[in-house]
């Protein structure tokens, strides 16, 4: 590993929400990564339950320091990202949802992933879907995205700019970025899901690297608050009976602000 990189800082962006079920299996998956993280910076976005009561329990048996920046609701996840990446002070910003587990060198490989490609700006992974109880489908999460070898290939290259254009294969629970992406892409974009935004802004600069292989267990189940919907018949239908004035306009409200901010 490039001694830079391997200097640099981890932090981890934890948004919650009603989380308590699952929250503790994904903060000790977080605090025992083989190399350690800086910091673990959780936005909460006003639970009722006991999500926070867990963290605090699970916190209080590691040495890391897990700070809480955000209590009240931000009014819903992109808007609890934000705040949550923008109280991050890693080098690093590794990004979490509250319901996954991480394998135990995720931290490990993206650091060495930045180390072999400086100009990389957001590395993101495979994960392995698992049921609420923990045990594995049998599938993954780029599988159930559909995505094919030759978009694969591209992003493990660092060539992603046109695949992205087409549509995002970068989950938000898988992606880590360099803390220089958040003066780039912050403000989020108000069209755009928080991962899919951060995905299209490192790609515009050359920056977006998959590593093709799954660095968490990504957990569905049927509180999801937001993931990746397997592309059923189902599915398809119901993209078919869309409208398609809204989705037309809803892309060239995306396309518009994604030109305004890259021209800015």
């Amino acid at each position: 590993m490039a001694s830079a990189d391997a200097r640099a800082s981890v932090s981890v962006a934890l948004c919650t929400y009603n989380g308590e079920r699952w929250v503790g299996e994904q903060l000790s998956s977080i605090l025992d990564q083989s190399v350690p993280v800086a910091e673990v910076v959780v936005g909460d976005d006003g639970s009722t339950d006991g999500t926070l009561d867990v963290i605090a329990q699970v916190a209080a048996r590691s040495d890391i320091p897990v700070r809480v920046a955000a209590t009240e609701r931000a009014g819903g996840i992109r808007a609890n990202m934000e705040r949550t990446l923008r109280a991050c002070t890693g080098d690093i910003i590794a990004m979490s949802d509250q319901d996954d587990v991480w394998h135990p060198d995720r931290i490990e490989q993206v650091l060495e992933e930045f180390a072999a490609r400086p100009d990389a700006l957001l590395v993101h992974a495979d994960a392995r879907i698992v049921g609420a109880d923990g045990s594995p489908s049998g599938g993954t999460l780029l599988g159930r995205l559909g995505a094919s070898e030759e978009e694969r290939a591209a992003l493990v290259l660092g060539e992603g700019w046109p695949v992205l254009l087409r549509r995002n294969l970068v989950t938000g629970a898988t992606a880590a970025i360099r803390r220089e992406l958040l003066d780039l892409a912050l403000p989020l974009g108000s069209s755009w899901v928080h991962d899919e935004w951060l995905a299209i802004i490192a790609a515009s600069r050359g920056g977006v690297v998959l590593i093709d292989e799954p660095l968490i267990d990504y957990r569905v189940h049927g509180s999801n608050q937001i993931g990746a919907e397997e592309r059923t018949l189902g599915y398809r239908v119901r993209r078919m009976l869309a409208s398609r004035r809204d989705r037309l306009e809803g892309l060239a409200r995306r396309g518009e602000e994604l030109v305004e901010r890259l021209e800015a």
